[in-house]
């Protein structure tokens, strides 16, 4: 198949997956609009993976995978020999009934794309010990600070000098205040515009807090350091 249909296929599944939602959703109310990445989120994912000419992408969290299709759409528009899409997911079979993973089969990305159902925490050392170097990464796992931040330290390991790191949920005080030790302690710079066309949100969903994009990437470092003990900045 070639790249323009590997495109089109996607493209089609992804549409399809906006306007009629997953074949199965957990058993809450509007859970699959609360969960996933918003068509136009996406979109903006998919053109800046696109623009960074990103040929190995790490995903932490597939669920219903909206991102995911985007990310694959950005990987097989480039026309890269190799293109590697690594997901990390343990509750991609138990919680989510394999509906993310499925529609990656759809649109035949299952021939770039790797699902490792194991906790990021696990699965991160096994990738850095294989040397995995990725371009770029997408973070929508746990929200939790610890776990999170745990995310982006390995994530400083993985991606390579330059590349980017997307967050999803960048509202959330947990991720928020986790993303903030990298950018104070360590370097990572947030890219201004790409995400400010999509959604919005307020911190912490108070109504009276700061507006902000859903989505923010960062760009790592071209040199990597260690920061002295004695630098530490508070965040």
């Amino acid at each position: 198949m070639k790249t323009d249909d590997r495109a089109v296929r996607v493209r089609e599944v992804r549409r399809q997956l906006a306007h009629d939602g997953p074949a199965r959703t957990r058993p809450f109310d509007h859970d699959f609009e609360y969960i996933t990445l918003p068509e136009r989120d996406c979109d903006l994912l998919r053109d800046l993976l696109i623009a960074e000419h990103a040929e190995t992408v790490v995903e932490v969290g597939l669920a219903y995978g909206s991102s995911a299709l985007a990310v694959g759409e950005a990987l097989v528009s480039r026309g890269h020999a190799d293109p590697r899409h690594i997901l990390i997911d343990p509750f991609q079979e138990d919680m989510w009934a394999n509906t993310g993973w499925d529609l990656l089969c759809s649109a035949g990305l299952d021939r770039i794309a790797t699902l490792l159902p194991a906790r990021s925490s696990d699965a991160f050392p096994r990738l850095i010990a294989e040397g995995l170097i990725a371009d770029a990464a997408f973070v929508d796992g746990s929200h939790l600070f610890h776990e999170v931040f745990l995310d982006f330290y390995y994530l400083r390991k993985v991606v390579k000098p330059g590349g980017l790191v997307v967050i999803d949920d960048a509202d959330k005080p947990s991720v928020r205040t986790a993303v903030h030790y990298f950018e104070v302690n360590l370097g990572w710079t947030a890219l201004p515009d790409p995400f400010t066309a999509g959604t919005w949100r307020t911190v912490g969903n108070d109504p009276n807090g700061e507006s902000m994009p859903r989505c923010r990437a960062f760009r790592l470092p071209d040199v990597v350091s260690e920061p002295r003990s004695g630098d530490f900045l508070p965040f």
